[in-house]
């Protein structure tokens, strides 16, 4: 069983979203996700300033398996990207709900986050899948 912290909020799609409690989140992706993954070997990470609604693709983590895009969880604006990952890109598998963070954003409407998968659920996602 994958680790899934209980103070972060989730996707269907993995991303992890952890309220910074500033109008701000910080974005990543699951330990189950990087893991199904494998040893990631690129991160393309979006421009800071960039407007994104909620299921925009706007990253994408390459690893020696395949390449999958990475979705805003709600509306807003890129605030911040993890520029440690150009060089390590590992980072995400070594760290994922940590030094792997991949993006922060300014959210457009904090109401949005309450539609968001807490631990159980996103847990219920991980249990499925690995069936």
């Amino acid at each position: 069983m994958s680790e899934i912290p209980k103070d972060l909020s989730y996707t269907k799609t993995h991303e992890w979203i952890a309220n910074d409690g500033d109008g701000t989140v910080t974005v990543g992706i699951t330990e189950y996700a990087q893991g199904s993954l494998g040893d990631l070997v690129f991160v393309e990470l979006p421009e800071a300033g960039t407007k994104v609604s909620a299921g925009d693709a706007v990253a994408v983590v390459e690893s020696v398996k395949a390449a999958s895009d990475i979705y805003a969880p709600v509306d807003g604006e890129i605030a911040e990207v993890n520029e440690d990952l150009d060089e390590s890109p590992e980072r995400v598998n070594e760290d994922p709900f940590g030094q792997g963070w991949l993006f922060k954003m300014a959210v457009s409407n904090a109401d949005d986050l309450d539609s968001l998968l807490d631990a159980a659920a996103y847990g219920e996602i991980v249990d499925a899948e690995e069936q």
